[in-house]
């Protein structure tokens, strides 16, 4: 368990739910939550901390290696260090996140100020590899100074799943939520908690892919015993996990019954760096958001989507059609500026982004896509490249999609990050 030292330096409650007028801890979802879980609940106001691009990179830039599979583990302290002293979430991958809350109280005798606690809430949801079955292990971390009723203070925790999509879906909850306990008696433990677990049933979820979606609820009440004052909130839903099941058979490596994720655009990784097989390609998408007025099609407002959680890509698989039109439009653009042998004879490819598996891909504002022409027009880049550099974009892409469930829709979604 940490030491008050290493929690007053990660100050784990600067990342906390905001309080309503009645002090009661509110809840607020990762800025970077995307679906249905996005709309339940405001989000918070900063981006969640991530784990570094780059520890997802090194084998992926090696042309024949496969894509890494994202982390699926996360500890306590890794939370607490992820979160550091001003984020709300961290999400290490798809398949490991976590959250927390702090509840602070000041202690009084004879009405004056006599000592101040802190109970530091998290919880840590993970996923294993193949399993549909979403765990959730809660942490209590305590510290406190000068005179106190701490100690005498009972915990109460609950734990609920206050919404799911579609309303018919069935998810079996395991895992016992223990009764109220005293902060004394859960301190003596080397790791006061609980465990909870979610398993989405196949079969229930909507749409093509078997989607279903849920908001998993930790709550804790506090109750202060001998007669002791202290303000502070005394209970709170202080934050919520956004937990995803589906079905996607086009996700590689996906079993029978698919898996499940949690709902958070991630990072699709690409470097500029000398040696990186992709370096053109993760160029194009850099100029491509630096740069828009020097490319191609020419449009002085281009503003491609990827940069922010406001504005997430989202993955376009069935309509294959859509793809070919996608991929049509961008390379009438190459044709349009660099002459029909833009190819230099096969030597490159016209690269295009967003990429043609996507919603937002060249041919977004086209009349059958968007026939009330809402969408906005040349919103792409499309520029030849050398054709290996390209084939090794694709590989990233294709990778990153599959390992990190990314599934068909605006009801999810990815960023893109460049270095």
């Amino acid at each position: 368990m940490p030491t008050a030292k290493s929690l007053q330096e990660s100050e784990a409650a600067a990342r906390t739910a905001k309080m309503d007028a009645t002090g009661l801890l509110q809840p607020r979802a990762a800025l970077e939550t995307v679906g249905p879980a996005g709309r339940y609940a405001p989000k918070s106001s900063a981006a969640s901390a991530t784990a570094p691009a780059t520890a997802f990179k090194s084998q992926a830039r090696q042309a024949a290696a496969p894509y890494p599979d994202p982390p699926r583990t996360m500890s306590a302290k890794e939370c607490l260090k992820g979160l550091g002293s001003t984020k709300k979430f961290y999400i290490k991958s798809r398949f490991a996140v976590c959250s927390g809350a702090s509840f602070n109280q000041v202690w009084f005798i004879n009405n004056r100020p006599s000592g101040e606690s802190r109970i530091n809430f998290i919880a840590v949801g993970t996923i294993a590899k193949g399993s549909r079955t979403v765990k959730i292990r809660h942490h209590y971390l305590f510290e406190k100074t000068g005179r106190t009723g701490a100690l005498g203070m009972i915990l109460t925790p609950k734990a609920t799943v206050p919404q799911k999509w579609p309303a018919s879906a069935r998810i079996s909850e395991g895992g016992a939520v223990p009764g109220g306990r005293s902060w004394a008696s859960l301190a003596a433990e080397s790791d006061p908690g609980f465990t909870r677990t979610l398993t989405g049933k196949a079969g229930t979820g909507s749409g093509r892919d078997d989607a279903l979606f849920a908001v998993f609820q930790p709550k804790l009440k506090l109750t202060v015993t001998g007669g002791w004052k202290m303000t502070g909130p005394r209970e709170g839903q202080p934050f919520f996990l956004a937990p995803r099941w589906d079905k996607a058979k086009y996700l590689a490596g996906s079993t029978a019954n698919g898996g499940a994720t949690f709902s958070y655009a991630v990072h699709m990784p690409f470097s500029t760096k000398a040696g990186a097989p992709e370096r053109a390609a993760a160029q194009h998408i850099k100029d491509a958001y630096t740069k828009p007025e020097k490319t191609e099609p020419k449009n002085t407002r281009k503003d491609i989507p990827g940069r922010t959680a406001g504005k997430p890509l989202t993955r376009l698989y069935h309509d294959q059609k859509r793809r070919e039109d996608n991929r049509n439009e961008a390379i009438k653009a190459c044709k349009h500026k660099w002459g029909p042998n833009y190819s230099e004879g096969g030597k490159k490819q016209c690269d295009e982004f967003p990429f043609s598996t996507t919603y937002e891909g060249a041919a977004q504002a086209l009349r059958k896509y968007d026939p009330q022409g809402r969408a906005p027009k040349k919103n792409f880049s499309a520029r030849p490249i050398p054709k290996d550099d390209n084939e090794a974009g694709g590989r990233i892409m294709s990778g990153f999609y599959s390992k990190n469930r990314i599934i068909d829709g605006t009801d999810d979604g990815f960023l893109i990050k460049v270095s």
